[in-house]
């Protein structure tokens, strides 16, 4: 990669706005030729917004000379289409929903409007974010920038691919279920699902909703700090702002629920454990009992797609095929299994919650597997059968439902594809989170976008 606008930090690419040594309008000129480079590989976008992006990043300009630019003023992001820009398509990754207008913004993207960023265009989505790859009847599948033959996962999977290929410095996701973080460590990103409930996204798309939250994906720890901090009303951070990170009781677990884990994948992340320990932390291994969240997540998730979109079995639009057993199964959902799983919520988080009592964070592997190929999950790993819907990534919707904030952040490659560690914190304790993050990726110190697949332009 070269050293482009597109490729900064956030907060190199602000200064030169500042200082007048660079122009949004450029950057967003930038941002369009490079979705024209890499979107017929990748298919991370659902549609390019230029002239958006242009009056946005005109507006931004006028702002840095006016002296009032807003926190995110010219930034390139790139929107999930599971969230509503005002005047574009929402299509939810459906057929059923490809010609339809979002009448207003939700309430994430509000948030970034009004901090002045620049919306690059729509990142492809699997049909209403029902699987953790990307691939629904629009189009091609989203494929991954380090090896275009595989999966960028999801349901954040063109949100994921968009950063990691270049074509903005951001990406708005969501995560319900792993949406953000399987995408990220597949693609070599931070991925950061916020504490349940810390990011409002009023007015937006409705699934996953015990457990889904707003958050970003970026190249590095301190850009998604700063936009979780943007979407999180919390005030908005200092970019670059130093971790400041004292010692912290770190419970380790190498294999959650004992699954299995990639050999190559799971020695990358121990050896990312004991750089946190070199860092002064003290790490314990651990035994995590995370059992028991499948038969609450799924009763939920399913009672939900019912409700909302039972009817599309009767619709003139075709579905895909996981989308279609979704809602059959959600017809056969048994009011006693529904009714367990709304009881046991509570006391899952308890029981979860419980770690933090003698623990500030808890370490796993980001996914089991690192990226596999497009259409062919995994049925074994490490020489165990795993099933087809988690096998290859059962670690992160515990965490949604228990509500805790999760980041993942890329720990080192194997067969030259990134994997990635999680990080889970107390509640509330996101940006405790994300300083103990950066502390580790500094630590780490990898160089990753200089392995993109030779068949990304180099730009």
């Amino acid at each position: 990669m070269d050293d482009g606008p597109l490729w900064w930090p956030l907060q190199r690419l602000v200064e030169a706005y500042r200082d007048g040594s660079l122009s949004p309008v450029e950057v967003a000129e930038m941002a369009q030729v490079r979705i024209a480079e890499t979107d017929p590989i990748l298919h991370a976008f659902v549609l390019a917004t230029p002239e958006l992006a242009r009056r946005q990043a005109a507006a931004a300009e006028a702002a840095y000379r006016n002296g009032h630019p807003g926190p995110l003023a010219g930034v390139p992001v790139s929107i999930k289409d599971a969230f509503h820009v005002e005047g574009h398509v929402t299509t939810l990754g459906s057929l059923a929903h490809a010609g339809d207008v979002a009448r207003h913004d939700s309430g994430a993207v509000r948030r970034l409007r009004r901090a002045g960023a620049v919306f690059v265009g729509k990142t492809n989505v699997p049909e209403f974010c029902q699987s953790a790859t990307t691939d629904n009847l629009l189009g091609p599948d989203t494929a991954n920038p380090f090896d275009p033959g595989r999966t960028a996962g999801g349901s954040s999977g063109g949100a994921a691919a968009s950063v990691a290929a270049g074509t903005c410095t951001l990406g708005l996701g969501s995560d319900g279920g792993g949406s953000i973080r399987i995408p990220a460590a597949f693609c070599g990103l931070v991925g950061l699902k916020p504490t349940y409930g810390a990011v409002d996204d009023a007015g937006g798309f409705q699934a996953f909703s015990p457990f889904i939250s707003a958050g970003p994906l970026a190249r590095c720890v301190a850009d998604a700090r700063y936009m979780h901090s943007v979407l999180s009303a919390d005030g908005i951070a200092t970019p670059g702002m130093p971790a400041g990170t004292g010692p912290r009781r770190v419970a380790w677990c190498a294999d959650p629920e004992n699954r299995p884990v990639d050999p190559g994948l799971a020695g990358v992340v121990a050896s990312a454990v004991q750089k946190l320990a070199a860092c002064g932390h003290n790490v314990s291994p651990v035994e995590l009992d995370l059992g028991g969240w499948e038969q609450i997540f799924g009763p939920l998730v399913l009672a939900e797609e019912g409700e909302r979109r039972g009817h599309l079995l009767d619709g003139p639009h075709p579905l895909t095929r996981y989308q279609e057993r979704t809602l059959r199964a959600a017809g056969r959902l048994d009011p006693e299994t529904l009714a367990h799983a709304r009881s046991a919520l509570a006391q899952y988080r308890a029981r979860v919650d419980r770690y933090f009592r003698d623990y500030d964070v808890i370490a796993t592997p980001a996914t089991a597997t690192p990226a596999f190929e497009l259409g062919r999950r995994p049925r074994a790993v490490a020489g165990r059968r795993v099933g087809r819907l988690w096998g290859a990534f059962p670690f992160a919707a515990p965490f949604n439902v228990s509500g805790h904030p999760a980041v993942v952040l890329p720990a080192g490659f194997v067969d030259g594809l990134p994997v990635s560690i999680q990080l889970v914190g107390r509640h509330g304790a996101d940006l405790h989170l994300l300083s103990l993050a950066e502390q580790l990726e500094a630590a780490l110190n990898l160089r990753l976008f200089a392995r993109l697949s030779p068949r990304i332009p180099a730009r």
